[in-house]
């Protein structure tokens, strides 16, 4: 992989509308958290003034609602879970457009190599049709020999228009999160480090899945705690002073009042029932994610290793070797140690054979790119865990 990519991924993600999506989003998180956090209860200010024939009364109270239960602890707590699941699922939002990104950029890069192999294939055919053309004159060769280097140059130009489509087809992915094709490269350097884990110390929590399914199990604990707290009634001391007058003569009056909620009709109970089966069903998917996430992971690793490995072999033989092996072949041909026939097929062999290693080399990046995805490191890898002035490229 290249080393400007990480840098050019964290560009892209910031100006990418996702991006302001994914903050407004954080910011009305933290918003609710910070009002979770606030006092349950306001007081409660009330004037009363009654006149019955000569009795006056005057009357000015206060009241308010005790929080004995500890409501407004455990809606902190709610608010602070829900501002830690808001925080995981925007890091797996990032997550996930930096694999979109890179794997658009493989596909790219891939359907630029194929169509450069197919300009290539192109220009082999059609130098070896004019060769025959000549040869043809000269009368070195049969007619049929030159038609079949004219059907070959022919199919050569129509799996040219198919790699042209395929390229459109990959640009269109590429700028549907954010690529600019002809953009200038990012600036900055970026490592790229291995990929290479021992399965037996991952960390399923660290990769973006992982860390929503925690998220999502602790903030369904913290509410059903909040729902026990919230079934408790809660009292209200009420504080009244005024006068109280009758005829020519008044007199101070002061009143206290304690009220609590009879919650005998309803008790609340079944909300608790509800909100402590919806956290056994999150830790029970917790667990279940776990479980996913530890054979995706070795099964990336794995196949990153296989393809590279695979590559790494490739690109030592002589498959890379296209420009000297057609001009062998040409010149055993033009000696007449080769028919027409023959010179084709070893030619397709040899350009099929580089198309392969251009597709190998396709899927042992979009491998790479997976297995950092799987394994919780591709944030590291762009520098997405960095503070934010060391991120921005």
């Amino acid at each position: 992989m290249p080393a400007d990519l990480p840098c050019a991924v964290r560009g892209a993600w910031s100006a990418h509308p996702a991006f302001a999506a994914t903050e407004a989003m954080l910011a009305a998180a933290k918003a609710r958290s910070e009002a979770a956090s606030k006092p349950l209860y306001n007081p409660e200010l009330e004037f009363v003034h009654d006149r019955d024939g000569d009795e006056r009364t005057t009357t000015a109270g206060l009241s308010l609602t005790l929080d004995l239960s500890g409501k407004r602890a455990a809606r902190a707590t709610v608010g602070a879970a829900d501002l830690g699941l808001a925080e995981a699922e925007a890091a797996l939002r990032r997550s996930g457009f930096a694999q979109q990104w890179l794997q658009a950029t493989v596909g790219r890069r891939a359907a630029e190599a194929r169509v450069a192999l197919g300009e290539q294939r192109l220009a082999l055919m059609q130098r070896f049709a004019d060769l025959a053309e000549r040869q043809l004159l000269a009368g070195d060769i049969a007619p049929l020999e030159r038609d079949l280097a004219l059907l070959a140059r022919n199919q050569a130009e129509a799996e040219q228009a198919t790699l042209e489509g395929e390229l459109a087809a990959a640009e269109e992915a590429f700028r549907a999160v954010g690529g600019t094709p002809t953009g200038a490269p990012a600036e900055g350097h970026c490592t790229t480090p291995s990929v290479t884990q021992d399965p037996q110390r991952f960390d399923p929590f660290a990769t973006p899945e992982g860390r929503v399914a925690l998220a999502n199990a602790t903030a369904a604990e913290s509410r059903a705690s909040l729902a026990d707290r919230e079934r408790r009634a809660d009292p209200t001391v009420s504080v009244n002073a005024g006068r109280l007058g009758v005829g020519s003569a008044s007199d101070n009056v002061l009143g206290v009042s304690i009220s609590v909620p009879l919650q005998f009709r309803n008790p609340y109970r079944a909300e608790v029932v509800a909100a402590q089966a919806d956290a056994d069903a999150a830790r029970a998917e917790q667990k279940r994610v776990e479980l996913e996430l530890r054979a995706r992971a070795e099964r990336s690793l794995r196949t990153s290793e296989a393809l590279e490995r695979a590559w790494s072999r490739w690109s030592q033989g002589p498959g890379p070797q296209l420009t000297d092996r057609a001009d062998l072949l040409e010149r055993l041909w033009r000696a007449g140690e080769l028919s027409t026939a023959d010179l084709l097929t070893q030619l397709n062999q040899s350009l099929d054979t580089a198309f392969a290693g251009a597709d190998l080399q396709a899927q042992a990046s979009r491998a790479y790119v997976e297995a950092l995805y799987s394994t919780g490191r591709l944030d590291a890898w762009v520098g997405f865990d960095r503070p934010i002035e060391k991120s921005t490229p």
